[in-house]
C-alpha cells in the first residue's frame, strides 16, 4: 500500500479492537496493545471477545500479518508513527469521566518516545483532555518537537461498528499543528479518497468511491466537544420521543405514527425517534453525565441533560409498572424474556435497561427463562443461573409455558417470530413489548394481548378460537378490569 502507516491502538475493547481491525483493513500496519495478558493471548490465538458484525472476518483476514497483539506498550510506541488511545473512561462518582487510564497510558507512552509521534485521543473524553495529555508527556521530559496530540473521536454504534467506521458519515480530526493533521490525512486517505471502496473484498455499506466520507479538521477542543455533544443530543432525541410516547398512551394515539410524522421533517430526521424502555450501553449514560459535569465546571447550567437522565430512569419504571398491570401480581409468575443486551446486534450489557428490568422482576419473586442471541454469557456473570432464572436456547423455549413474554431488546429475529408457534408455547398469550417490534392490531388478530410503548393495549376478543385454546379469555378480562380500576 502507498503511504502505509504503522499505527498502535491502546485498548482492545469495543472502540479499540474495531479501530485496530479497520485500520488494518484499509492497509495500515497495526499493533493492538492491551495490559490483560490473557486477552492478548486469546486475540493472538484467534479469539474475538466481542460480538460485532464483520469483526471476526476482518481479524481473521489480517491476523497475524497486518495486525498483531501485544501487552508491551513501550515497544509498540517506539515502532508506531501514531498511537491511538482507546482505553476506558468510566463515569466517576461525581458524574465526570474517570481519566486515570488515559493518564497512565500517556505517561507510559512518554517514556518510550524517541522520534516524532502523534498521540491520538480515540476514547470519549471531556474538553481539555488533549491539553492534559500534552502536559503529562512534557512532564516526563519529552521535547515538544517530538510529539503532537490529536483528537479523533469515534461515532460507532455497537452492533454495526465496523460498517460505521468504514462507511462513516464524517471523520472528525482535531489538531493544533499542520504536521499532525497531515499524518491523520494520510491514515484516513484510503477512505477519504474512495480507494478502499474499489476493493473487491471491501466491507459493504453506503459509501462508494464516488461518495467517500469527508474529513473535518477542527481544533482539538472542538473535536472533544463534538463527540460529547453528539451523544448528548442523541440521548435528548430518545428521551423526547419517550415522553411523547407517554403522552400518546394517555390520549390514545400511536407514537409510531407521531414519530414518523416528526421524522419526515429533514431538520429532525427519523433516527433515534424509536420509543422504548430507555437508552443504555457504555456511551449515552456516562457521556450525558460527563457533558453535564463539564458544563457545570464552566459555570453553565445544563438542566436539559438532568431532565434527560430523569426521563431515562422514569421510562424503565413506567415499563415495569406496565408489566405489573398486565400480571396483577408478580410473585410466582413465570415469565419469558427476549433480550438482555442494551440493544440488538451486540453482546454489551453495560447499563442495559433489559438487565435492570430483569433484576427488578427477580426481586419481586418472578421466575424467568431468558434468551439473547449474544449476551447470555455476559449476563450470567452478573446474574448467575439459578432456580429463579434460566438461560435457554431460543425464543420459543423462553416462552414455553409462561404467563407472559417480555421483549426487552430490539434484535431483528425477535421481530420475525412464528406467531402461531409462539401462541402455542405460551401459557397465556400475553406479549409485553418494550421495543415496539410488532403491530398491536396484528398481534390482537392472532389472539394475543399485546402491550407496547406509546400505543394502546391490544386485547384479543375472548371469543376468538385462538384465545379459547388456553383460557385467554379469562386473562383478557382480568387485564381489562385491572386497567379500568387503574383509570
Amino acid at each position: 500500500m502507498k503511504n502505509r502507516i504503522c499505527v498502535a491502538v491502546v485498548g482492545s475493547g469495543y472502540v479499540g479492537l474495531v479501530a485496530a481491525a479497520c485500520f488494518a483493513e484499509i492497509g495500515h500496519l497495526v499493533i493492538c496493545v492491551d495490559n490483560d495478558e490473557s486477552k492478548v493471548a486469546s486475540l493472538r490465538d484467534g479469539g474475538v471477545p466481542i460480538h460485532e458484525e464483520y469483526l471476526r472476518e476482518l481479524l481473521d483476514r489480517h491476523r497475524p500479518g497486518s495486525i498483531t497483539f501485544t501487552s508491551d506498550l513501550r515497544a509498540a510506541t517506539r515502532e508506531a508513527d501514531a498511537i491511538f488511545i482507546a482505553v476506558g473512561t468510566p463515569q466517576s462518582g461525581t458524574g465526570s469521566a474517570d481519566l486515570s487510564y488515559v493518564d497512565a497510558v500517556a505517561s507510559e507512552i512518554a517514556r518510550s518516545i524517541d522520534r516524532y509521534k502523534v498521540i491520538v485521543e480515540k476514547s470519549t473524553v471531556p474538553v481539555y483532555t488533549n491539553e492534559w495529555i500534552r502536559r503529562v508527556i512534557e512532564r516526563n521530559g519529552v521535547p515538544r518537537e517530538l510529539f503532537d496530540v490529536a483528537s479523533n473521536p469515534e461515532f460507532l454504534r455497537e452492533g454495526t461498528a465496523v460498517v460505521d467506521f468504514l462507511h462513516t458519515d464524517r471523520i472528525v480530526v482535531g489538531t493544533d499543528s499542520v504536521r499532525a493533521a497531515a499524518l491523520m490525512d494520510t491514515i484516513y486517505e484510503p477512505l477519504t479518497s474512495g480507494s478502499y471502496y474499489e476493493n473487491e473484498n471491501s466491507v459493504p455499506g453506503h459509501r462508494t468511491a464516488a461518495s467517500s466520507p469527508p474529513i473535518v479538521h477542527v481544533s482539538t477542543k472542538a473535536a472533544e466537544l463534538i463527540k460529547h455533544a453528539s451523544n448528548a443530543f442523541l440521548a435528548v432525541k430518545i428521551s423526547f420521543i419517550n415522553v411523547v410516547a407517554n403522552i400518546c398512551e394517555a390520549v390514545g394515539a400511536d407514537v409510531k405514527q407521531v414519530a414518523h410524522g416528526i421524522g419526515m421533517d429533514d431538520r429532525i430526521g427519523p433516527k433515534f425517534l424509536q420509543a422504548g424502555i430507555g437508552y443504555g450501553g457504555s456511551c449515552f449514560p456516562k457521556d450525558v453525565a460527563a457533558f453535564r459535569y463539564v458544563a457545570e465546571q464552566c459555570g453553565i447550567s445544563f438542566g436539559l441533560l438532568s431532565e434527560v437522565e430523569k426521563i431515562n430512569v422514569e421510562q424503565k419504571r413506567r415499563f415495569f409498572q406496565k408489566v405489573r398491570s398486565a400480571l396483577w401480581t408478580f410473585r410466582g409468575k413465570k415469565l419469558g424474556v427476549l433480550g438482555l443486551a442494551f440493544k440488538g446486534g451486540t453482546d454489551d450489557i453495560r447499563d442495559s435497561p433489559a438487565i435492570e428490568i430483569v433484576q427488578l422482576l427477580l426481586r419481586e419473586g418472578c421466575s424467568i427463562d431468558a434468551f439473547d442471541p449474544a449476551a447470555m454469557e455476559r449476563t450470567a456473570e452478573i446474574i448467575p443461573a439459578s432456580d429463579s432464572i434460566h438461560y435457554v436456547d431460543d425464543a420459543y423455549a423462553a416462552a414455553q409455558g409462561k404467563d407472559a413474554l417480555l421483549i426487552l431488546t430490539d434484535w431483528q429475529e425477535f421481530a420475525e417470530l412464528d406467531l402461531e408457534r409462539l401462541h402455542q408455547s405460551l401459557r397465556y398469550p400475553i406479549v409485553i413489548d418494550g421495543r415496539n417490534l410488532y403491530s398491536p392490531e396484528h398481534l390482537r388478530e392472532r389472539g394475543f394481548t399485546y402491550l407496547s410503548v406509546g400505543r394502546q393495549d391490544a386485547l384479543a376478543s375472548p371469543g376468538t378460537p385462538a384465545s379459547s385454546q388456553n383460557g385467554f379469555g379469562q386473562e383478557a378480562g382480568i387485564l381489562m378490569l385491572r386497567r379500568a380500576h387503574e383509570a
